[in-house]
């Protein structure tokens, strides 16, 4: 355990943000995995719609900085390429 006041700070600081991020990225796999059940369903408009959704929490979560940018335009291009591929 920390000594330091401001050593102490940031563990609690960082268990915070920890915390956030956890949340977050939770989130955002549950979007994914709507995308990818639906195009394991063949259901073209459910997974366009369900693309859309999870392409806007993957933004969220890059404008909060929980993801980087280059990630989330992987992530968003992976899973355009899965939706496509059963249209």
């Amino acid at each position: 355990m920390a000594n330091i006041k401001s050593a102490k700070k940031r563990i609690k600081v960082i268990a915070t943000k920890t915390a956030r991020n956890r949340s977050v990225r939770s989130a955002v796999k549950t979007q994914v995995k709507k995308v990818i059940v639906a195009v394991d369903a063949k259901d073209l408009a459910a997974a366009q719609t369900a693309l859309v959704v999870a392409a806007k929490a993957i933004d969220k979560a890059t404008a909060k900085g929980v993801y980087h940018k280059k990630t989330a335009a992987r992530k968003k291009s992976t899973l355009a390429t899965l939706v496509n591929s059963i249209a």
